[in-house]
Protein backbone atom coordinates (compact mmCIF):
# COMPACT_ATOMS: atom_id res chain seq x y z
CA UNK A 1 0.00 0.00 0.00
CA UNK A 2 1.38 3.28 -0.94
CA UNK A 3 2.61 4.86 2.31
CA UNK A 4 1.73 8.41 1.31
CA UNK A 5 -1.95 7.19 1.16
CA UNK A 6 -4.71 9.53 3.02
CA UNK A 7 -7.37 7.23 3.86
CA UNK A 8 -10.91 6.98 5.77
CA UNK A 9 -13.06 3.89 6.28
CA UNK A 10 -16.97 5.04 6.40
CA UNK A 11 -20.46 3.44 5.62
CA UNK A 12 -21.64 4.21 1.86
CA UNK A 13 -24.16 3.74 -0.42
CA UNK A 14 -25.23 5.12 -3.71
CA UNK A 15 -28.64 5.33 -3.98
CA UNK A 16 -29.57 4.36 -8.02
CA UNK A 17 -32.38 3.16 -10.35
CA UNK A 18 -33.41 1.67 -13.00
CA UNK A 19 -34.58 5.23 -14.21
CA UNK A 20 -35.50 8.72 -13.14
CA UNK A 21 -38.55 9.06 -11.31
CA UNK A 22 -38.18 5.78 -9.45
CA UNK A 23 -37.93 8.02 -5.91
CA UNK A 24 -34.35 8.11 -5.06
CA UNK A 25 -34.21 11.02 -4.21
CA UNK A 26 -37.09 10.64 -1.88
CA UNK A 27 -35.07 7.50 -0.52
CA UNK A 28 -31.70 9.07 -0.18
CA UNK A 29 -33.18 12.07 1.66
CA UNK A 30 -35.28 9.95 3.75
CA UNK A 31 -32.07 7.78 4.74
CA UNK A 32 -30.38 11.11 5.22
CA UNK A 33 -32.78 12.47 8.08
CA UNK A 34 -33.32 8.96 9.46
CA UNK A 35 -30.08 8.65 10.35
CA UNK A 36 -29.95 12.46 11.03
CA UNK A 37 -32.25 12.04 14.07
CA UNK A 38 -30.15 8.88 15.34
CA UNK A 39 -27.75 11.36 16.15
CA UNK A 40 -25.02 10.05 12.83
CA UNK A 41 -23.36 12.58 11.02
CA UNK A 42 -24.72 12.63 7.28
CA UNK A 43 -22.84 13.15 4.22
CA UNK A 44 -24.79 13.31 0.94
CA UNK A 45 -23.68 13.74 -2.54
CA UNK A 46 -25.72 13.71 -6.13
CA UNK A 47 -24.05 12.42 -9.11
CA UNK A 48 -24.58 15.00 -12.29
CA UNK A 49 -25.34 17.86 -12.53
CA UNK A 50 -28.35 18.97 -10.59
CA UNK A 51 -29.14 21.87 -8.88
CA UNK A 52 -32.62 20.96 -6.96
CA UNK A 53 -32.25 17.23 -5.66
CA UNK A 54 -29.26 18.86 -3.35
CA UNK A 55 -31.67 20.97 -1.33
CA UNK A 56 -33.48 18.15 -0.10
CA UNK A 57 -30.77 16.18 0.89
CA UNK A 58 -29.14 19.61 2.85
CA UNK A 59 -32.10 19.91 4.88
CA UNK A 60 -32.24 16.11 5.38
CA UNK A 61 -28.50 16.03 6.28
CA UNK A 62 -27.67 19.36 7.70
CA UNK A 63 -24.95 19.76 5.84
CA UNK A 64 -23.58 20.88 2.47
CA UNK A 65 -24.45 18.96 -0.57
CA UNK A 66 -21.94 18.47 -3.34
CA UNK A 67 -22.02 17.29 -6.95
CA UNK A 68 -19.94 14.39 -8.35
CA UNK A 69 -19.35 13.48 -12.14
CA UNK A 70 -16.34 12.08 -13.38
CA UNK A 71 -15.75 14.33 -16.59
CA UNK A 72 -17.14 17.62 -15.09
CA UNK A 73 -16.14 17.55 -11.70
CA UNK A 74 -13.32 15.11 -12.59
CA UNK A 75 -12.37 11.95 -10.93
CA UNK A 76 -9.75 13.25 -8.65
CA UNK A 77 -11.89 16.34 -7.12
CA UNK A 78 -14.79 13.18 -6.57
CA UNK A 79 -11.80 11.20 -4.90
CA UNK A 80 -10.91 14.03 -2.06
CA UNK A 81 -14.64 15.31 -1.19
CA UNK A 82 -15.17 12.16 -0.25
CA UNK A 83 -12.43 11.07 1.56
CA UNK A 84 -12.44 14.60 3.29
CA UNK A 85 -16.05 13.35 3.89
CA UNK A 86 -15.69 10.18 5.25
CA UNK A 87 -12.59 11.57 7.58
CA UNK A 88 -16.13 13.49 9.66
CA UNK A 89 -19.17 11.79 8.83
CA UNK A 90 -20.94 8.07 9.89
CA UNK A 91 -22.61 7.72 6.73
CA UNK A 92 -22.25 9.15 3.15
CA UNK A 93 -24.89 8.94 1.11
CA UNK A 94 -24.79 9.43 -2.67
CA UNK A 95 -27.64 9.83 -5.08
CA UNK A 96 -27.29 8.93 -8.84
CA UNK A 97 -28.25 10.14 -12.07
CA UNK A 98 -31.18 9.53 -14.26
CA UNK A 99 -30.36 5.49 -14.35
CA UNK A 100 -27.85 3.29 -13.15
CA UNK A 101 -26.20 2.98 -16.35
CA UNK A 102 -27.28 6.22 -18.58
CA UNK A 103 -24.98 8.50 -19.53
CA UNK A 104 -20.75 8.83 -19.71
CA UNK A 105 -19.53 8.19 -17.67
CA UNK A 106 -22.76 6.55 -15.55
CA UNK A 107 -23.33 6.56 -11.80
CA UNK A 108 -22.49 2.36 -12.48
CA UNK A 109 -19.14 3.42 -13.02
CA UNK A 110 -18.51 5.69 -10.31
CA UNK A 111 -19.76 2.77 -7.32
CA UNK A 112 -17.25 0.53 -9.29
CA UNK A 113 -14.60 2.78 -8.90
CA UNK A 114 -14.94 4.03 -5.55
CA UNK A 115 -15.99 0.53 -4.28
CA UNK A 116 -19.63 1.82 -3.42
CA UNK A 117 -22.12 -0.34 -3.15
CA UNK A 118 -25.55 0.62 -5.06
CA UNK A 119 -28.97 0.62 -3.16
CA UNK A 120 -31.28 0.15 -6.10
CA UNK A 121 -34.60 1.84 -6.06
CA UNK A 122 -37.32 0.38 -8.36
CA UNK A 123 -40.78 2.09 -8.66
CA UNK A 124 -43.26 -1.38 -8.29
CA UNK A 125 -46.70 0.16 -8.41
CA UNK A 126 -47.17 -1.44 -11.65
CA UNK A 127 -45.23 -4.94 -11.18
CA UNK A 128 -45.29 -8.16 -9.68
CA UNK A 129 -43.13 -11.12 -10.55
CA UNK A 130 -41.12 -8.54 -13.53
CA UNK A 131 -40.13 -6.85 -10.48
CA UNK A 132 -37.02 -10.10 -10.50
CA UNK A 133 -36.31 -10.09 -14.06
CA UNK A 134 -35.65 -6.68 -13.68
CA UNK A 135 -33.56 -6.37 -10.62
CA UNK A 136 -31.32 -9.63 -11.88
CA UNK A 137 -31.01 -7.71 -15.26
CA UNK A 138 -29.75 -4.48 -13.43
CA UNK A 139 -27.28 -6.83 -11.82
CA UNK A 140 -25.99 -9.34 -14.97
CA UNK A 141 -25.66 -6.09 -17.11
CA UNK A 142 -22.36 -5.21 -15.41
CA UNK A 143 -21.52 -8.10 -13.24
CA UNK A 144 -18.45 -5.60 -11.64
CA UNK A 145 -21.37 -3.38 -9.98
CA UNK A 146 -20.99 -3.91 -5.92
CA UNK A 147 -24.09 -4.08 -4.72
CA UNK A 148 -26.26 -3.26 -0.98
CA UNK A 149 -29.68 -4.59 -2.06
CA UNK A 150 -32.63 -3.05 -3.53
CA UNK A 151 -35.94 -1.45 -2.32
CA UNK A 152 -39.40 -1.39 -3.93
CA UNK A 153 -40.82 1.82 -3.75
CA UNK A 154 -44.36 3.11 -4.34
CA UNK A 155 -45.61 -0.20 -3.09
CA UNK A 156 -49.41 -1.23 -3.08
CA UNK A 157 -49.60 -3.53 -0.04
CA UNK A 158 -48.28 -6.50 2.28
CA UNK A 159 -49.35 -8.50 -0.24
CA UNK A 160 -47.85 -6.50 -3.13
CA UNK A 161 -44.66 -6.34 -1.46
CA UNK A 162 -44.76 -9.99 -0.93
CA UNK A 163 -45.27 -10.65 -4.30
CA UNK A 164 -42.34 -8.76 -5.12
CA UNK A 165 -39.58 -10.04 -2.45
CA UNK A 166 -40.61 -13.35 -3.74
CA UNK A 167 -39.67 -12.87 -7.40
CA UNK A 168 -36.36 -12.05 -6.28
CA UNK A 169 -33.65 -14.84 -7.47
CA UNK A 170 -31.07 -13.63 -4.46
CA UNK A 171 -33.63 -13.07 -1.74
CA UNK A 172 -30.55 -11.34 0.10
CA UNK A 173 -31.15 -8.19 -1.74
CA UNK A 174 -34.48 -7.13 -0.78
CA UNK A 175 -34.28 -4.62 1.66
CA UNK A 176 -37.68 -3.96 2.32
CA UNK A 177 -41.15 -2.44 0.34
CA UNK A 178 -42.21 1.65 0.93
CA UNK A 179 -45.82 1.97 1.00
CA UNK A 180 -47.74 4.32 -2.20
CA UNK A 181 -48.25 7.47 -0.22
CA UNK A 182 -51.44 8.43 -2.41
CA UNK A 183 -52.27 8.30 -6.09
CA UNK A 184 -51.14 10.10 -9.48
CA UNK A 185 -48.91 13.00 -8.60
CA UNK A 186 -50.40 12.93 -4.87
CA UNK A 187 -47.92 9.76 -4.74
CA UNK A 188 -44.66 11.81 -5.10
CA UNK A 189 -44.19 12.84 -1.27
CA UNK A 190 -41.64 15.78 -2.95
CA UNK A 191 -43.65 17.59 -5.77
CA UNK A 192 -42.05 18.09 -9.27
CA UNK A 193 -42.40 21.40 -12.28
CA UNK A 194 -40.66 21.58 -15.33
CA UNK A 195 -37.04 21.50 -14.06
CA UNK A 196 -37.32 18.91 -11.93
CA UNK A 197 -38.30 18.68 -8.06
CA UNK A 198 -39.76 21.97 -6.29
CA UNK A 199 -36.78 22.65 -3.99
CA UNK A 200 -36.71 22.38 -0.27
CA UNK A 201 -36.82 26.06 0.58
CA UNK A 202 -39.75 26.95 -1.53
CA UNK A 203 -42.28 24.57 0.98
CA UNK A 204 -43.25 25.04 4.09
CA UNK A 205 -43.74 22.04 5.36
CA UNK A 206 -40.27 20.83 3.31
CA UNK A 207 -39.10 19.22 6.97
CA UNK A 208 -42.55 17.51 7.98
CA UNK A 209 -42.53 16.00 4.10
CA UNK A 210 -39.07 14.31 4.86
CA UNK A 211 -40.34 13.31 8.07
CA UNK A 212 -42.80 11.48 6.94
CA UNK A 213 -40.63 9.72 4.34
CA UNK A 214 -37.78 8.74 7.36
CA UNK A 215 -40.32 7.29 9.12
CA UNK A 216 -41.94 5.00 6.01
CA UNK A 217 -38.52 4.24 5.48
CA UNK A 218 -38.18 2.65 9.19
CA UNK A 219 -41.02 0.26 8.79
CA UNK A 220 -38.91 -1.54 5.64
CA UNK A 221 -35.95 -4.43 6.70
CA UNK A 222 -33.80 -1.43 5.79
CA UNK A 223 -34.74 1.13 8.10
CA UNK A 224 -34.82 -1.59 11.35
CA UNK A 225 -31.34 -2.44 10.68
CA UNK A 226 -29.03 -2.37 13.72
CA UNK A 227 -26.11 -0.02 13.47
CA UNK A 228 -23.43 -2.87 13.36
CA UNK A 229 -25.21 -4.83 10.36
CA UNK A 230 -25.17 -1.28 8.20
CA UNK A 231 -20.65 -1.51 8.79
CA UNK A 232 -20.81 -4.40 6.04
CA UNK A 233 -21.55 -1.16 3.38
CA UNK A 234 -18.34 0.28 4.93
CA UNK A 235 -16.03 1.63 2.37
CA UNK A 236 -12.13 2.94 2.42
CA UNK A 237 -11.79 6.31 0.88
CA UNK A 238 -8.16 7.01 -0.14
CA UNK A 239 -6.54 10.14 -1.83
CA UNK A 240 -3.11 9.66 -2.72
CA UNK A 241 -0.80 12.39 -1.66
CA UNK A 242 0.24 13.41 -4.69
CA UNK A 243 -3.17 13.67 -5.92
CA UNK A 244 -4.32 16.61 -3.51
CA UNK A 245 -6.39 19.04 -6.05
CA UNK A 246 -3.79 22.73 -6.45
CA UNK A 247 -5.56 25.54 -5.44
CA UNK A 248 -6.23 28.35 -7.52
CA UNK A 249 -4.00 31.78 -7.79
CA UNK A 250 -5.53 34.83 -6.26
CA UNK A 251 -6.63 35.87 -9.36
CA UNK A 252 -10.05 37.93 -8.06
CA UNK A 253 -8.11 39.10 -4.75
CA UNK A 254 -9.79 42.73 -3.69
CA UNK A 255 -12.43 42.23 -5.99
CA UNK A 256 -15.97 41.88 -5.15
CA UNK A 257 -18.75 39.66 -6.99
CA UNK A 258 -22.46 40.04 -6.29
CA UNK A 259 -24.63 37.14 -6.40
CA UNK A 260 -27.65 36.63 -7.11
CA UNK A 261 -29.53 34.62 -4.99
CA UNK A 262 -32.89 33.82 -4.24
CA UNK A 263 -35.85 31.62 -5.72
CA UNK A 264 -35.68 33.14 -8.67
CA UNK A 265 -31.70 32.66 -8.80
CA UNK A 266 -30.89 29.67 -6.91
CA UNK A 267 -29.05 26.95 -9.68
CA UNK A 268 -26.04 27.15 -7.73
CA UNK A 269 -23.07 24.70 -7.11
CA UNK A 270 -21.44 24.83 -3.30
CA UNK A 271 -18.08 24.30 -5.24
CA UNK A 272 -18.55 27.28 -7.23
CA UNK A 273 -18.58 29.57 -4.50
CA UNK A 274 -15.83 28.14 -2.40
CA UNK A 275 -13.68 28.40 -5.95
CA UNK A 276 -14.91 32.49 -6.01
CA UNK A 277 -13.86 32.49 -2.26
CA UNK A 278 -10.16 30.23 -3.45
CA UNK A 279 -9.80 32.87 -6.13
CA UNK A 280 -9.21 35.36 -3.34
CA UNK A 281 -13.36 37.52 -4.45
CA UNK A 282 -15.15 38.56 -1.66
CA UNK A 283 -18.96 37.48 -2.03
CA UNK A 284 -21.81 39.96 -1.92
CA UNK A 285 -25.26 37.55 -2.18
CA UNK A 286 -28.66 39.76 -3.17
CA UNK A 287 -32.01 38.78 -3.76
CA UNK A 288 -33.76 40.48 -6.51
CA UNK A 289 -37.29 39.12 -5.09
CA UNK A 290 -37.08 40.90 -1.78
CA UNK A 291 -36.58 44.20 -3.79
CA UNK A 292 -32.68 44.44 -2.85
CA UNK A 293 -30.85 46.90 -4.75
CA UNK A 294 -27.01 46.07 -6.65
CA UNK A 295 -24.51 45.68 -3.43
CA UNK A 296 -21.11 47.71 -3.96
CA UNK A 297 -18.81 45.35 -6.51
CA UNK A 298 -16.79 44.95 -9.36
CA UNK A 299 -18.47 41.81 -10.98
CA UNK A 300 -21.95 40.46 -11.05
CA UNK A 301 -23.25 36.89 -11.23
CA UNK A 302 -26.54 35.70 -12.04
CA UNK A 303 -27.45 32.00 -11.48
CA UNK A 304 -29.92 30.60 -13.45
CA UNK A 305 -33.30 29.53 -11.69
CA UNK A 306 -36.45 30.53 -12.59
CA UNK A 307 -37.37 34.19 -13.33
CA UNK A 308 -40.37 32.84 -15.49
CA UNK A 309 -42.05 32.24 -12.26
CA UNK A 310 -41.29 35.47 -10.62
CA UNK A 311 -41.44 37.68 -13.38
CA UNK A 312 -43.77 40.15 -11.90
CA UNK A 313 -41.82 40.87 -8.57
CA UNK A 314 -37.92 40.93 -11.01
CA UNK A 315 -39.73 43.95 -12.72
CA UNK A 316 -41.33 45.41 -9.37
CA UNK A 317 -37.58 46.21 -8.26
CA UNK A 318 -37.02 49.18 -10.46
CA UNK A 319 -34.14 50.10 -8.33
CA UNK A 320 -31.68 47.17 -9.01
CA UNK A 321 -33.06 47.24 -13.12
CA UNK A 322 -31.59 50.69 -12.62
CA UNK A 323 -28.38 49.23 -10.71
CA UNK A 324 -27.85 46.89 -13.20
CA UNK A 325 -27.65 48.86 -16.01
CA UNK A 326 -25.61 51.06 -14.64
CA UNK A 327 -23.66 48.85 -13.51
CA UNK A 328 -23.08 47.72 -17.32
CA UNK A 329 -22.60 51.26 -18.53
CA UNK A 330 -20.15 51.64 -16.48
CA UNK A 331 -18.17 48.39 -18.06
CA UNK A 332 -18.58 46.46 -15.31
CA UNK A 333 -18.91 42.41 -16.28
CA UNK A 334 -21.58 40.13 -16.16
CA UNK A 335 -21.45 36.66 -16.14
CA UNK A 336 -25.63 35.41 -16.80
CA UNK A 337 -26.25 31.72 -16.88
CA UNK A 338 -29.56 30.70 -17.91
CA UNK A 339 -32.35 31.77 -15.98
CA UNK A 340 -30.07 35.15 -15.35
CA UNK A 341 -29.59 35.38 -19.62
CA UNK A 342 -33.60 35.35 -19.48
CA UNK A 343 -33.88 37.94 -16.61
CA UNK A 344 -31.38 39.82 -18.60
CA UNK A 345 -33.65 39.92 -21.82
CA UNK A 346 -36.52 42.15 -23.31
CA UNK A 347 -39.14 39.23 -21.88
CA UNK A 348 -40.19 35.60 -21.62
CA UNK A 349 -42.86 34.17 -23.31
CA UNK A 350 -44.88 31.04 -21.83
CA UNK A 351 -46.07 28.41 -23.30
CA UNK A 352 -49.47 30.39 -24.08
CA UNK A 353 -47.76 32.88 -25.67
CA UNK A 354 -48.42 35.13 -22.99
CA UNK A 355 -45.51 38.05 -22.91
CA UNK A 356 -44.05 38.97 -19.33
CA UNK A 357 -41.06 42.10 -19.71
CA UNK A 358 -37.82 41.69 -17.75
CA UNK A 359 -35.05 44.03 -17.49
CA UNK A 360 -34.22 44.68 -20.92
CA UNK A 361 -30.56 44.93 -20.92
CA UNK A 362 -29.78 42.87 -23.56
CA UNK A 363 -31.72 42.61 -26.45
CA UNK A 364 -32.92 39.08 -26.56
CA UNK A 365 -36.48 37.28 -26.19
CA UNK A 366 -37.55 33.99 -24.03
CA UNK A 367 -39.88 31.84 -25.69
CA UNK A 368 -40.99 28.72 -22.59
CA UNK A 369 -41.15 25.63 -24.65
CA UNK A 370 -43.50 22.27 -23.39
CA UNK A 371 -40.23 19.87 -23.82
CA UNK A 372 -36.47 20.25 -23.23
CA UNK A 373 -34.94 22.56 -25.67
CA UNK A 374 -31.48 21.69 -24.48
CA UNK A 375 -29.50 18.90 -22.26
CA UNK A 376 -26.35 17.58 -21.31
CA UNK A 377 -22.87 18.01 -20.59
CA UNK A 378 -21.15 21.05 -22.00
CA UNK A 379 -17.45 22.06 -23.10
CA UNK A 380 -16.98 26.21 -23.45
CA UNK A 381 -13.44 27.32 -24.12
CA UNK A 382 -11.85 30.72 -23.65
CA UNK A 383 -7.65 30.86 -24.85
CA UNK A 384 -7.23 31.20 -20.53
CA UNK A 385 -8.67 26.85 -20.78
CA UNK A 386 -11.62 24.73 -21.13
CA UNK A 387 -14.85 25.17 -19.20
CA UNK A 388 -16.72 22.25 -18.02
CA UNK A 389 -20.14 21.99 -16.80
CA UNK A 390 -24.00 21.75 -18.17
CA UNK A 391 -27.46 22.68 -19.96
CA UNK A 392 -30.89 21.73 -19.10
CA UNK A 393 -33.56 24.08 -20.05
CA UNK A 394 -36.97 24.25 -21.60
CA UNK A 395 -37.04 27.84 -23.35
CA UNK A 396 -35.74 29.55 -26.22
CA UNK A 397 -33.77 32.96 -26.36
CA UNK A 398 -33.60 34.53 -29.66
CA UNK A 399 -31.19 37.44 -29.05
CA UNK A 400 -29.64 39.95 -31.27
CA UNK A 401 -26.16 40.24 -29.54
CA UNK A 402 -23.22 38.99 -30.83
CA UNK A 403 -22.25 35.09 -30.74
CA UNK A 404 -18.74 35.13 -29.55
CA UNK A 405 -18.49 31.76 -28.48
CA UNK A 406 -20.79 28.05 -28.34
CA UNK A 407 -20.13 25.17 -26.27
CA UNK A 408 -19.84 21.78 -27.37
CA UNK A 409 -20.51 18.24 -26.39
CA UNK A 410 -18.18 16.23 -23.92
CA UNK A 411 -14.86 15.94 -25.59
CA UNK A 412 -16.25 17.44 -29.02
CA UNK A 413 -15.72 20.42 -31.55
CA UNK A 414 -17.99 23.05 -31.92
CA UNK A 415 -20.52 22.95 -34.46
CA UNK A 416 -22.69 25.71 -35.97
CA UNK A 417 -26.31 24.17 -35.29
CA UNK A 418 -25.10 22.33 -31.66
CA UNK A 419 -24.52 23.32 -27.98
CA UNK A 420 -25.47 26.37 -26.79
CA UNK A 421 -24.14 30.30 -27.80
CA UNK A 422 -22.47 32.50 -25.60
CA UNK A 423 -23.85 36.41 -26.31
CA UNK A 424 -21.68 39.35 -25.79
CA UNK A 425 -23.49 42.61 -24.88
CA UNK A 426 -20.80 45.42 -24.20
CA UNK A 427 -19.63 43.71 -20.82
CA UNK A 428 -22.07 41.05 -20.32
CA UNK A 429 -21.70 37.59 -20.62
CA UNK A 430 -25.14 35.16 -21.77
CA UNK A 431 -25.48 31.54 -22.02
CA UNK A 432 -27.92 29.04 -21.71
CA UNK A 433 -24.25 27.07 -20.47
CA UNK A 434 -24.05 26.38 -16.26
CA UNK A 435 -20.41 26.60 -15.63
CA UNK A 436 -18.75 23.79 -13.42
CA UNK A 437 -16.28 26.86 -11.75
CA UNK A 438 -13.64 24.68 -10.32
CA UNK A 439 -12.66 22.78 -13.82
CA UNK A 440 -10.95 25.92 -14.92
CA UNK A 441 -11.23 28.86 -12.83
CA UNK A 442 -9.09 31.32 -14.34
CA UNK A 443 -11.18 31.28 -17.22
CA UNK A 444 -14.26 32.07 -14.84
CA UNK A 445 -11.84 35.04 -13.60
CA UNK A 446 -11.29 35.83 -16.98
CA UNK A 447 -15.49 35.96 -17.22
CA UNK A 448 -15.66 38.01 -14.29
CA UNK A 449 -13.24 41.16 -15.28
CA UNK A 450 -9.76 39.68 -13.83
CA UNK A 451 -8.23 39.78 -17.40
CA UNK A 452 -9.58 40.49 -21.39
CA UNK A 453 -11.70 37.30 -22.14
CA UNK A 454 -10.39 35.76 -25.61
CA UNK A 455 -12.60 32.71 -26.63
CA UNK A 456 -10.99 30.12 -28.56
CA UNK A 457 -12.09 26.21 -30.22
CA UNK A 458 -11.92 23.66 -27.95
CA UNK A 459 -9.79 20.56 -28.53
CA UNK A 460 -11.01 17.55 -27.94
CA UNK A 461 -9.58 16.04 -24.36
CA UNK A 462 -8.85 12.60 -23.43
Amino acid sequence: MNSSLSSHRCVALLVAAPASGQGKTTVTAALACWHTRQGRRVRVFKCGPDFLDPYWHQLASGATVHNLDGWMVGMDEVRARLSAAAAEADVILIEGVMGLFDGSPTAADLAVQLGIPVLLVVDASAMAGSFGALVLGMQQYQPDVPWAGVLANRVGSSMHAQMLQNSLRDPALWLGAVQRMGSGKDAQLLPERHLGLVAAHELPDAMARLNAAADALAETPLGQMDWTDWQRWSVEFSVPADGALTPPEPWLQGRTVAVASDAAFSFIYPANLDCLHAMGASLAFFSPLADERLPVCDAVWLPGGYPELHADKLMANVALQADLLAHVQAGKPVWAECGGMLALGHGIADAQGEHSPMWGIVPGTAQMQPRLAGLGMQQCALQAGVLRGHTFHYSRFVCQAPEVARTSRANQRVQPDKGEAVYQYGSVYASYFHAWFPSHPRAIAALLGAETVQWDEPVPSA
